[in-house]
């Protein structure tokens, strides 16, 4: 109830303050897993992206962020979950794929931090699981009364390569696609 709640204040914040415009939501069907993945250049990112989507999501976060107790308490509310970057996070990959096994929406920015670097785990998790991933690019300055724009992608199909153990020059190969599919989205004309 309290991620309902909240989720709604964030919609209407965002809807006067970031008056948010979404293209592509229909590609984001009412049922079946999902793993959105967007460009990160704020802090802002995520309370806009989540808000914006009609369906329950789960968000990925830096573990940095759970330290305090409040923010730990009121992230696991609204569905987020800590994510030890730099380091092959066991506990958080599991339960990632679980949610998608079990029919969820995750979120992830694949550059790990805000301009970051590009990184295979969106990569490992799809082709783990054959889940499609939606790529969103994410427009706009992030200040008070400009307009920022949410560019949802189709999705994309990386099921031939299901495999437990994915070779390296797949992930590169796909995080490539993704990665180059979030760049149009990000890019695409005003």
């Amino acid at each position: 109830m309290l991620r309902k709640i909240v989720v709604f204040l964030v919609y209407i914040f965002n809807l006067v303050v970031f008056r948010v415009e979404k293209n592509g939501e229909e590609n984001i069907k009412e049922k079946g897993a999902y793993l959105i993945c967007a460009n990160h250049r704020s802090n802002w990112d995520a309370p806009i992206l989540v808000s914006n989507l009609k369906r329950k999501v789960y968000v990925m976060a830096k573990a940095e962020l759970f330290k305090n107790k409040f923010i730990k308490w009121f992230g696991r509310k609204c569905c987020v979950f800590p994510v030890k970057r730099g380091m092959r996070d066991i506990e958080s990959i599991k339960y990632s794929l679980n949610l998608l096994k079990d029919g969820e929406i995750l979120v992830i920015f694949p550059e790990g931090t805000r301009n970051g670097m590009e990184k295979n785990g969106v990569a490992y998790m799809a082709i783990r699981t054959g889940v499609p991933v939606i790529p969103v690019g994410i427009q706009g300055e992030m200040k008070p009364f400009k307009k920022v724009k949410l560019n949802i992608g189709e999705p994309l199909d990386f099921s031939q390569y299901k495999t437990n153990k994915p070779e390296k020059e797949i992930l590169d190969k796909v995080s490539k696609e993704i990665m180059d599919n979030i760049i149009m989205l990000t890019n695409e004309k005003k």
